[in-house]
C-alpha cells in the first residue's frame, strides 16, 4: 500500500505550482463564458447522423444536411441521436455522489499524473509551438468534467471537451472549466467530432470504443487510458459488494485497442483516509451503484469506523497511433 494522502491541497496552490513550472513564451488561451464555450470546439464537432460538420448557431448546432441538436440553457449539446438513448446513463445520485467524491480531491494524483501526458502545447515539426490552433483535449464519458477541469488547469494552451450519456453529468461538466466545453453523447456510438480532429483522448476508468478512438485522433496524437488495478479499493470490495476486477486487465486493454501501440505505461498507488461519507460516495459513484442491496450497504457504512484507510491503485497507460 501506498502512503497516506489527506486531501488538503487546494486548486489554486495546484495551479501555482503548475504556473511556475511552465516555460517562457508558452501561449495562454483565455477562458470563455459558459455559454460561449461550445464555440472553443464546434469547428472539431461532427453530425451524430451523417458526421457532416456541425455549424454553431442561437442554441443549435446543425449540420448541412439540415440535422440538428439542441443546446441546453447551461451551454451543453445533446448530440446523442434522437435525443435520448435505451442505454442507462448515471442517476442523479451517482452524479452527485461522483462530484461530491473527486472534488474532495482524493483522485487529485490521478489528475495530475494525466495531465503531465499531455505536451504543454502544439508543437511543430521544428520544434516550435504552433501558434495558430489550440490543441484539443477530449475526455470520454467523462461526467462531471472534474479531470478535464484539472488537466486544463496544468495546460493553458489547450481547449477541452468531453462528453457523456448522461444529461446530469454534461450539466456539470459545461461549468467545470473556462476552456472546456461539454456534451452527452454516447461512447459506443460514432463520436461526436470530426476525424482526424483530437490532439489527445482521455478514458479515465471508463468505456473504450477502439475504432472511433483511433478515427478522431490525429496521427500525431495519444491515448491516455487509466484503468483500475486488482487492489484499487480491495478494502471495500468485498465489504460493501461492489464489483470485482477482472484478472490480467492490461492484457485485455492491449487487445482491445486495435490500431493503437503502447507508448509507456505506469502505475500509481497510495493510500486515502474516508469517512464513512465519502465512502459511500465512492461506492455509489461507480457501476456498483446499480447492483446494491440498500439496506445491506446502508447499514455497512454504519458499521465502518470514523476513518477507513482505502488503497487507490491505478494503471496509467499512453497509446500512439499505429
Amino acid at each position: 500500500m501506498g502512503e497516506v494522502r489527506q486531501p488538503e491541497a487546494s486548486r489554486q496552490r495546484r495551479t501555482q505550482q503548475l504556473e511556475a513550472e511552465r516555460f517562457e513564451g508558452m501561449p495562454i488561451l483565455a477562458d470563455v463564458p459558459q455559454h460561449d464555450r461550445l464555440s472553443l470546439v464546434a469547428p472539431d464537432l461532427a453530425c451524430t447522423i451523417c458526421t457532416a460538420t456541425l455549424e454553431l448557431g442561437d442554441r443549435v448546432l446543425r449540420c448541412p444536411a439540415g440535422h440538428s441538436f439542441d443546446i441546453a440553457r447551461q451551454g451543453y449539446a445533446s448530440l446523442v441521436v434522437g435525443g435520448r438513448t435505451p442505454k442507462t446513463g448515471d442517476t442523479q445520485e451517482m452524479v452527485a455522489a461522483r462530484a461530491a467524491f473527486l472534488e474532495a480531491e482524493h483522485y487529485e494524483p490521478i489528475a495530475d499524473h494525466v495531465a503531465t501526458t499531455l505536451p504543454l502545447a502544439r508543437f511543430l515539426p521544428d520544434g516550435s509551438v504552433d501558434d495558430d490552433s489550440a490543441p484539443l483535449v477530449v475526455d470520454i464519458a467523462g461526467g462531471t468534467g472534474y479531470y478535464l477541469g484539472r488537466i486544463l488547469d496544468a495546460r493553458p494552451a489547450w481547449r477541452g471537451f468531453g462528453f457523456d450519456l448522461s444529461p446530469l453529468a454534461a450539466r456539470r461538466a459545461a461549468r467545470a472549466h473556462g476552456r472546456a466545453a461539454a456534451a452527452t453523447a454516447d461512447a459506443w456510438a460514432p463520436f461526436p467530432l470530426r476525424t482526424a480532429s483530437v490532439d489527445h483522448l482521455l478514458s479515465i476508468f471508463g468505456p473504450r470504443n477502439g475504432p472511433e478512438m483511433r478515427r478522431v485522433l490525429r496521427p500525431d496524437g495519444l491515448l491516455t487510458v487509466v484503468t483500475p488495478q486488482p487492489g484499487h479499493l480491495a478494502e471495500l470490495r468485498d465489504r460493501l459488494g461492489m464489483i470485482g476486477i477482472a484478472e490480467r486487465k492490461d492484457a485485455r486493454l492491449d487487445a482491445q485497442l486495435d490500431g493503437f501501440t503502447l507508448r509507456s505505461r505506469d502505475t500509481l498507488d497510495y493510500a486515502v483516509e474516508l469517512m464513512p461519507e465519502e465512502v459511500r460516495d465512492e461506492v455509489r459513484m461507480g457501476p456498483s451503484a446499480h447492483h446494491l442491496d440498500d439496506d445491506v450497504f446502508e447499514q455497512a457504512i454504519a458499521d465502518l469506523p470514523g476513518y477507513t484507510t482505502v488503497t487507490v491503485a491505478v494503471t496509467l497507460s499512453v497509446f500512439a497511433p499505429a
